[in-house]
């Protein structure tokens, strides 16, 4: 029995870490913070995350997984990639509606002050992103569902940085409106000719 509690404890702490930091940023929340809105002690949180780099990295662990799960669904519910690369953009969307930023995202925010483990794992989101990314965008180019010049790579590099950049802006006038209108221009930028 002390096992699945034990799991359901982390599962609660994973949650509250990931929104604070979210909401944010990693260096602006501590141990405290989590267990006064668990109501436990911080050596509970001790017990399954020794450090707060090890919190880090598990979160961006199950952040990413996550992420993974939702492009193989993306990737199994149409083979449209117009179609893929909108649903792409409304995961960022979903996030921002929370009132939150994507959990690495932020990260990069202050990637200079991470620990290299968890900095190397910000970068895995990002280079995994892009790698599903450059095959959507190439296999729409040769379906003729989609336009762009050069590498499928740029582009895929463009997009991620230009949805993280515009949920930033976004944020900061509390309109997730300013994003979708960037999501619109940017994939509508992708459109064949006609």
């Amino acid at each position: 029995m002390a096992s699945p509690r034990r799991t359901d404890t982390a599962a609660r702490i994973l949650e509250v870490a990931e929104r604070l930091v979210q909401v944010q940023g990693f260096n602006a929340f501590s141990y405290a913070h989590i267990a006064a809105e668990l109501h436990i002690r911080k050596a509970s949180l001790h017990h399954h995350f020794p450090t707060k780099e090890a919190l880090g990295q598990a979160l961006i662990t199950r952040y990413h997984q996550r992420f993974v799960e939702a492009l193989a669904e993306i990737r199994r519910d149409s083979d449209d990639a117009p179609a893929r690369l909108e649903r792409y953009a409304q995961l960022y969307t979903q996030v921002l509606r929370k009132q939150r930023m994507c959990l690495c995202g932020v990260l990069a925010a202050d990637f200079k002050t991470l620990p290299r483990p968890m900095r190397d794992r910000v970068v895995g989101f990002f280079k995994a992103n892009e790698a599903w990314l450059s095959s959507v965008l190439e296999e729409g180019r040769r379906a003729r569902q989609l336009h762009f010049k050069g590498p499928a790579s740029s582009t895929a590099a463009f997009l991620v940085s230009s949805l993280e950049g515009a949920m930033l802006v976004a944020r900061s006038y509390g309109r997730a409106s300013r994003f979708e209108a960037v999501v619109k221009k940017v994939l509508g930028d992708l459109a064949p000719d006609s």
